[in-house]
């Protein structure tokens, strides 16, 4: 049985991920510190014998305190977009900025030393305030390096880069993932994205709060079928050192969410 190492796989995307890899066979180790992750989330999943917790911040974590694995996804990070949530990256800057950075160096020494095949999961934010759309891998972006939103964008990219530097020095199999909009259960109702903030109004009879017109367009990407984009991105071979876009194309205006929602 091969194991997988999943960071961050407390969290709404890492715990489907989690699950998913146990279904298929695999042995999970799921290393997080709760900064943004959820122990309910995991909470099945103890009850599986091939499924190991370990409770550390990989920003201080070394290769020797990681077990040998076979594959190993990096989605350590705060990611929310608000700011007033308390688990949002502009909550954590220091510690975004060092988990993408300096946790990533730790994961990625840790796969060189076990010849793990890597995947390091980015953002659409690496793309900042994009002047095209849609954003193509090829798209450099437009991003400001010291405003708010940089300890996330600025991070994610220095993560996209080191990621690059040890598949070009070393050899290693690295892929990089850039995820976009992802909606569905284990979803924090105060993570500020539009879906939790529109369904979380409903729930409460609270008017649904639309900036603008409602004629700004977002893409949405079910959990189920962002999951199964990082399988595919992680176990096909012909992959290494590739960057690949992963969500959903068919943009939908904000009133038609809220009209559905």
């Amino acid at each position: 049985m091969q194991t997988v190492l999943v960071a961050g796989g407390a969290g709404f995307i890492g715990s489907h991920l989690c699950q998913r890899l146990l279904n298929d066979r695999y042995s999970v180790i799921c290393v997080d510190n709760f900064i943004t992750g959820e122990k309910r989330n995991i909470s099945e999943l103890l009850k599986n014998g091939n499924f190991e917790l370990i409770e550390k911040d990989i920003i201080n974590i070394s290769k020797s305190d990681l077990p040998k694995a076979d594959f190993i996804f990096n989605l350590a990070s705060p990611a929310s977009t608000n700011a007033k949530s308390p688990r949002s990256y502009m909550a954590f800057p220091i510690e975004t900025l060092l988990v993408n950075s300096q946790g990533t160096h730790n994961l990625l020494e840790a796969a060189r030393a076990g010849s793990s095949r890597f995947l390091y999961v980015s953002t659409s934010e690496v793309y900042g305030d994009p002047t095209v759309s849609p954003q193509r891998e090829d798209y450099f972006g437009n991003v400001n390096p010291n405003g708010v939103r940089a300890v996330y964008d600025e991070s994610k990219r220095f993560g996209e880069a080191i990621t690059c530097a040890y598949n070009r020095k070393y050899g290693l199999d690295t892929r990089i993932v850039r995820i976009f909009n992802t909606y569905g259960p284990k979803m924090r109702a105060d993570d500020g994205r539009v879906v939790s903030n529109f369904i979380t109004q409903a729930i409460n009879n609270k008017p649904l709060t639309i900036y603008g017109d409602g004629s700004q367009t977002r893409s949405f990407c079910f959990i189920t079928d962002m999951i199964d984009g990082l399988i595919s991105a992680m176990f096909n071979d012909s992959l290494k050192g590739e960057v690949v876009n992963i969500g959903n194309p068919d943009e939908r205006k904000i009133a038609e969410i809220a009209e559905l929602i």
